[in-house]
């Protein structure tokens, strides 16, 4: 399609937070607080005083993490199902009005409610863990140690089977971005591998964290008409940021996880952003959730205050195949460009 034939006005993207203060998944409590302390934190005041469209929508019921004998593999399965049907149909409803989801968790499971409510789309799994275990595979039989496995169609199928897509998200549309390799076992390596699964491990994305962000972009974007960024704060290096549920030791710097985010977050693809796994226990001050409240806003503000519409996709598809076909003619501005969030419009040379 050439680029002449497709809107070129950018819009602004409408905003809708959903709290989910749930540990029902985890290993420990802690993690139903994290809604709360993301408000306190200024996130969504942060957002509107930035310009954003914000509707904050509350919290779905607080559930909390509770001791339990793990069945079939699996620990509190019931609330765990409940907690992601009740994302589904909260996801389902603000997608019907035209807007898009900021849900602040919780454990990594509320993920699986996310895609059960969204539909066709990738995934930009950034987190951590690669969380391929599996119920007949672990020791633990914590679910959200388990969330790439049921959302790849493995596991229990109460989880695998959430939505009206299965499985929620197809192979070919995940991106693994930022895990531990060590923490992978053999199983969970060749179950990686066997997939063909796009990865990127966290020391791969310490060589250039903005480049490899904008690789794996470009991946999901030649895929897929839409992404949703999953976001666990255990991609952060713990002894450096200790906010997260479950400590990582070899994780991001918050600069390199910011570069990544504000790549993740600036593409006209960006359908949707789930953040995971932190722990307010961790932080009795709130420093620490009010600095990332901070690198948020900076990643989520240039991007969705000048978001090109559904059908400018396809001429940044143009744009990007024009750059790759001509290599040194597009770096030297001969070909159109599409422009980046806040870049000034450059006569002759960008497309919008």
């Amino acid at each position: 399609m050439s680029p002449d034939h497709v809107s070129r006005a950018p819009t602004e993207r409408r905003v809708s937070v959903l709290g989910v203060p749930t540990s029902a998944g985890s290993h420990n409590p802690g993690q139903e607080k994290a809604p709360a302390a993301w408000r306190a934190a200024g996130l969504v005041d942060g957002l509107r005083e930035a310009g954003l469209d914000v509707e904050d929508r509350g919290d779905l019921p607080a559930t909390p993490f509770r001791p339990t004998e793990p069945v079939d593999g699996l620990r509190d399965l019931d609330r765990v199902v409940a907690v992601a049907q009740a994302v589904a149909g909260e996801v389902s409803a603000i997608r019907a009005d035209g807007r898009l989801p900021l849900v602040l968790g919780g454990d990594c499971t509320i993920t699986l409610g996310v895609l059960a409510g969204s539909g066709d789309t990738g995934l930009i799994y950034f987190d951590g863990d690669a969380d391929l275990a599996a119920p007949d595979r672990t020791n633990s039989a914590v679910a959200d140690t388990m969330g790439m496995t049921h959302m790849l169609g493995g596991g229990s199928p109460r989880l695998a089977r959430l939505g009206p897509r299965f499985p929620l998200v197809a192979q070919g549309q995940v991106v693994l971005f930022g895990f531990d390799p060590a923490e992978l076992d053999t199983r969970e390596w060749t179950e990686l591998v066997s997939r063909h699964l796009y990865a990127v491990p966290a020391p791969a994305v310490r060589t250039d964290p903005a480049g490899r962000a904008r690789e794996a972009r470009a991946y999901l974007e030649d895929r897929t008409d839409s992404y949703l960024v999953h976001l666990d704060v255990d991609v952060l290096h713990t002894g450096l940021f200790p906010l997260a549920n479950f400590p990582h030791f070899a994780g991001l710097t918050l600069e390199a996880a910011g570069a990544c985010l504000g790549e993740f977050t600036a593409s006209p693809w960006l359908d949707g952003l789930v953040i995971t796994e932190v722990n307010p226990d961790h932080d009795p001050g709130g420093h620490l959730v009010r600095t990332l409240a901070q690198v948020l806003t900076r990643a989520l503000v240039p991007a969705l205050s000048s978001w090109h519409a559904r059908d400018d996709r396809d001429r940044y598809r143009w744009c990007r195949f024009l750059r790759h076909r001509d290599g040194d003619r597009a770096e030297e501005g001969r070909l159109p460009r599409l422009r980046g969030p806040g870049e000034e419009r450059r006569p002759g040379r960008d497309l919008a």
